[in-house]
């Protein structure tokens, strides 16, 4: 199973961190921007999987820095 770091709408406002499978968000911040840069940090320190959601809360998209399960072929 890939680990995996969200990017998703705080509930209370602004844009929260949370890895895979927690309740609990990371850290919040008050921009998108910010969350993004906090868990691509994360993403590249831990080899996890990057997702980046929006605030409809679909998948807008990800960025793999481990080993990617679908590797580009070439």
């Amino acid at each position: 199973m890939t680990k995996t770091i969200h990017v998703t709408p705080h509930p209370n406002g602004g844009w929260q961190v949370k890895k895979g499978g927690s309740s609990k968000a990371s850290s919040i911040h008050s921009t998108k921007k910010d969350a993004e840069d906090s868990s691509r940090a994360t993403a590249r320190r831990e080899k996890l999987e990057l997702v980046i959601h929006g605030l409809d809360g679909q998948i807008q998209r990800r960025d793999s820095y481990g080993n990617d399960p679908y590797p580009p072929k070439g």
